[in-house]
């Protein structure tokens, strides 16, 4: 049985069931692409502003303190960037957890299955390492261990576009769903694990505002001058609870109402996807990146303190390692004891190079290495790990997808095909060759 041929379900990189699914797929990463090629470069102006002269401003702006010390919120550039536009994203990775759950692939039980397998493995199996490494390190050294256990969605992207690989939709539709089952299991980490002093008063009145916006988006009353408002509101009450502020945003995400296919109504998470996506990937995502990226390298010297920190050692291994264990590890154990296997047009090649693509950790990766180590030497190290892991995991990616590009760019062709130009592929149509036909002329079609 061909590709096109194989019902939905079957194998183990699952199509998209229908057309508005995977455009609105195409879409979404096609805003995260640019967004990931607006993180590197952001990543790459800190890195050269820490290592030149410039040193001094980088480090002036990233500690500047604004806002106001009345409500605890006189912080610096730095922590806005990680408490404040990082609930932008987070709101985004609300919205589309909750649209995976309800429309999306995650919705179909056989379908999600595997990518939510190997999202567990691909974030234990780092874990695992991290701690083997640091089992006997001394001081606070095991409070790192959730670092490399996160995917950026939005840096994979970038590598996929710089490297100009073709993809097929199965295996862009994997990758969406390992990234947003992992960004889940990511959020309970910080709200369990990193959570140092609870204020139970401030989290309670941070449900207030966000009962309120849920009142709104259920109801269809998208007020921009009630809703940012309430937002606001109770991303204050969540950072003055001691919980990551980020969690608001997911919690306000997971409030947008999204219903099936087919049904009215359906647009308005999409819609607020669409609006909030952008800023999220072009502006949020690039400033925190310009802020946690600019680690001071200090020649061979700093260097070698990086090596020879056990806690850098276990986050590097941790994302180039651990997540191939992880990711092409456990979805081997699925196609071992259960009917799931590999599309005929696909190997294990593949799932190489998208286990080593979940390698790369960036934006979550330093926001748990800030949480958990501070400022300071460790943290230096730390940010520096995770810019070598991920650049290494990327390298390595690109050389295993790129040797199979001339398969993905046949597999694209033939997804792409729109014989009767009607702006629906062939495979997504019905009767791509006129009623009547039955599919018959379809490619694949025995």
């Amino acid at each position: 049985m061909t590709q096109q041929q194989k019902p939905a379900g079957e194998g183990l990189f699952h199509r998209p069931a229908s057309w508005t699914e995977a455009k609105f797929i195409g879409e979404a990463l096609r805003t995260e692409t640019v967004g990931g090629l607006l993180l590197i470069a952001g990543a790459i102006v800190a890195l050269v502003m820490a290592n030149t002269p410039a040193r001094e401003l980088y480090e002036s702006l990233r500690e500047t303190v604004v806002g106001p010390a009345s409500l605890h919120l006189d912080l610096s550039l730095s922590t806005w960037a990680a408490d404040g536009l990082l609930a932008i994203f987070f709101f985004v990775v609300g919205v589309e957890l909750k649209r995976e759950f309800v429309a999306g692939d995650l919705s179909d039980p056989r379908a999600a299955a595997v990518p939510i397998v190997a999202a567990v493995g691909g974030m234990a199996a780092p874990a695992l390492i991290y701690v083997a490494i640091n089992l006997t390190a001394e001081g606070d050294a095991l409070r790192g261990w959730a670092i490399p256990t996160a995917t950026d969605i939005a840096f994979a992207l970038a590598v996929l576009a710089v490297i100009s690989t073709h993809l097929p939709s199965g295996l862009r539709s994997f990758l969406l769903t390992l990234a947003v089952v992992d960004d889940l299991l990511a959020i309970t980490i910080i709200a369990l694990f990193y959570t140092d002093e609870l204020n139970l008063s401030a989290l309670l009145a941070a449900l207030v505002p966000i009962a309120l916006f849920a009142a709104l988006v259920q109801t269809r009353r998208t007020w921009w001058w009630a809703l940012i408002p309430l937002a606001l509101v109770a991303w204050v009450l969540m950072h003055e609870s001691g919980v990551h502020a980020t969690v608001a945003g997911v919690l306000l995400g997971f409030t947008v109402p999204v219903l099936r296919p087919g049904r009215e109504g359906q647009c308005l998470a999409r819609h607020l996807e669409h609006v909030v996506r952008p800023v999220s990937a072009g502006v949020a995502v690039p400033i925190f990146a310009f802020f946690a990226a600019g680690v001071t390298v200090g020649g061979l010297s700093g260097i070698g303190d990086t090596l020879t920190d056990s806690v850098a050692l276990g986050v590097t291994a941790g994302l180039v390692v651990g997540k191939v264990v992880g990711v092409l590890g456990t979805t081997f154990l699925m196609a071992r004891f259960t009917h799931a296997r590999l599309d005929d047009d696909l190997a294990w090649t593949d799932l190489l190079g998208l286990s080593l693509l979940a390698g790369v950790g960036f934006t979550v990766s330093l926001l748990i290495g800030e949480l958990a180590f501070g400022t300071g030497e460790r943290d230096d190290h730390v940010r520096l790990a995770v810019l070598a892991g991920s650049l290494l995991a990327a390298v390595l990616a690109s050389v295993v997808l790129r040797a199979r590009n001339r398969v993905y760019r046949r597999i694209h062709e033939e997804e792409t095909r729109d014989t009767d130009h009607d702006s629906v592929p062939d495979l997504w149509d019905p009767e791509p060759y006129g009623p009547g036909d039955g599919g018959a002329h379809r490619p694949g079609a025995g």
